[in-house]
């Protein structure tokens, strides 16, 4: 039998990655699982397909409506986990395990889609504190608000826990309005490719929200701005690859000296001026 190839997915269609293949065992007696690979992937053109279409798309939609499409995201997985248990037993885990990566993984869906509609406002912006008095009379008023960053955040994950660890970032990142471009650790790669297509094939989220990167990452990180964000779990090793990459933010440095873990922060203040006759001008915080 022919060892299945897992598929990338970039700017919405399914890619075989070309050149060569990297093999995934199963940790139950070493056979082949699947066959992984990005070669002949556009990176470039993923983050500018994740800036122009994704992010815009998502923009168009209020918190509310974005913590909707995260349940319907949830809903989508638990409705289809049987598919994703047959798959995490190749990973050397029992279906216990599976209980807490697989169903924990949608219940956190769950949750912030449920705390994104008790918490945050049906609009598409975040207030942040009170009106500022600006001058002395009153009829000069500042408000600083919270917007979605313009880029995109790329999740680089960890091996134990290729559902719940996607999800856990995929939530806050989408709740946002920022789209996504997931990197799965290759190890476990069948089970997180299973989950992103049950995402992808529920037909709920806009044009160029999410991506799938299931080999090396290539020239990625040549391409990121400072409206980008990356969002990484795994080794201090690789922490410290992604440290020392030119367009990478070293001053987010790890704070565990064996593993690090970080919750995309997609939502970037702003000030806003405005004055009683509605005319208002906005001023961009400067890239972090």
């Amino acid at each position: 039998m022919k060892t299945p190839q897992l598929l990338n997915y970039e700017r919405d269609r399914w890619v075989a990655g070309d050149g060569n293949l990297a093999e995934i065992p199963s940790a139950i007696d070493g056979a082949p699982v699947a066959m992984t690979g990005s070669g002949g992937v556009d990176f470039g053109g993923m983050l500018r397909h994740a800036r122009e279409v994704g992010g815009p798309s998502l923009r168009k939609l209020t918190f509310h409506e974005r913590a909707r499409m995260v349940k319907a995201l949830g809903l989508a997985i638990m409705a289809r986990k049987e598919e994703l248990y047959e798959l995490n037993y190749l990973t050397g885990a029992t279906r216990k395990d599976g209980w807490i990566d697989i169903e924990g993984g949608a219940g956190t869906l769950f949750s912030f889609s449920s705390k994104g509609r008790r918490e945050l406002p049906d609009a598409h912006v975040l207030l942040d504190g009170q009106l500022e008095v600006l001058s002395k009379n009153g009829t000069f008023v500042g408000q600083h608000i919270y917007t979605p960053l313009q880029g995109a955040a790329v999740h680089i994950n960890a091996f134990n826990f290729p559902v719940w660890g996607m999800l856990e970032k995929l939530a806050p990142t989408l709740l946002a309005g920022v789209p996504a471009i997931v990197k799965p650790a290759s190890a476990t790669a069948y089970l997180a490719e299973a989950a992103f297509r049950i995402m992808t094939e529920a037909n709920v989220l806009p044009p160029g929200a999410i991506q799938l990167i299931v080999g090396g990452v290539g020239d990625l990180f040549d391409h990121l701005t400072g409206q980008d964000v990356v969002s990484f779990t795994g080794s201090a090793h690789t922490a410290l690859r992604l440290r020392t990459h030119p367009t990478s933010f070293g001053s987010q440095s790890a704070s565990s000296p064996s593993r690090t873990a970080s919750t995309p922060r997609c939502l970037a203040p702003r000030r806003r001026r405005e004055r009683p006759s509605s005319t208002c001008s906005s001023r961009k915080s400067p890239p972090r």
